[in-house]
């Protein structure tokens, strides 16, 4: 009989695929491959994966790009998947279609979503994000960082937030997906991905004009938010708040690619 203590374990899907053919991270890599692209020595891909599999919370692992020939062409990655330990999907044409492929192939709920690039992800990151997914009661949970966590850890370094009461907030990059259900968030994520490094527009999309003037006006909470995005996917959405800075910090530019590389130099002394 399983013991009650045990963790409940969760299937992982890394989105891996490139966004566009001109990448300035993705050409740092020497393979036009930004999952291959190396922050100390290591590439990103590797270290995500690695923070996956010191996990107790995670058991099979999917990866949604990037291309096989480049993943074949890694010897790590080729011994991998040659052993059965990781498994591998091509990548659709942008991440929201390659989350839905990823959602569609891995039949088994719950399941954790994240990105090749997030560099900086660690075991107890994970663990912290998916335990209290676990007890959300959510179909679909979403990490965020506040804005001023981020900040107290990498001053100066700009990142992309939304200004909501109690914020603002920073994306992270890590969905839990509890139900089958939760496959609707997919779909409606491909309605926004084309905005999202506008907040404005992405509320405007998702809330409708009464939310987004409450937004504008500096009224609209997280809660609230999340409110009316679960009514008009037909799900419920929940956020988990995440006290690692570290958490809400992907490689989307060279600048971020530097931030890295010093933050981890600084650790590593």
């Amino acid at each position: 009989m399983k013991r009650t203590s045990e963790p409940v374990r969760f299937s992982a899907l890394v989105l891996a695929g490139d966004r566009h053919a001109n990448d300035p991270v993705a050409a740092m890599s020497g393979l036009g491959c930004k999952a291959l692209t190396k922050v100390q020595g290591i590439p990103m891909l590797h270290r995500v994966l690695a923070a996956l599999r010191a996990s107790d919370r995670i058991s099979e692992i999917t990866l949604v790009g990037p291309s096989r020939q480049a993943l074949d062409n890694d010897l790590r990655m080729h011994t991998l998947l040659g052993r059965g330990e990781i498994f591998a999907l091509e990548p659709a044409s942008t991440p929201s279609a390659s989350a839905l492929l990823g959602l569609q192939h891995v039949k088994t709920r719950p399941l954790f979503v994240t990105t090749a690039d997030h560099v900086l992800l660690s075991p107890e990151i994970v663990d912290y994000f998916l335990d209290r997914s676990r007890h959300s009661g959510c179909d679909v949970s979403v990490a965020v960082t506040p804005l001023e966590t981020v900040t107290t850890m990498f001053p100066g370094h700009r990142r992309t937030a939304i200004k909501l009461k109690g914020g603002p907030y920073c994306g992270s990059n890590m969905f839990a997906f509890m139900t089958p259900e939760s496959e609707k968030l997919a779909a409606f994520w491909r309605s926004v991905e084309e905005q999202r490094k506008s907040p404005r527009k992405v509320i405007a999309s998702a809330l409708g004009l009464a939310a987004t003037l409450k937004y504008l006006m500096g009224t609209l909470s997280l809660e609230q938010a999340l409110q009316h995005i679960s009514s008009m996917v037909g799900l419920k959405i929940g956020a988990v708040l995440m006290p690692f800075a570290e958490a809400a910090v992907d490689v989307d530019s060279v600048s971020d690619h530097a931030l890295v590389e010093h933050f981890l130099s600084e650790r590593e002394r």
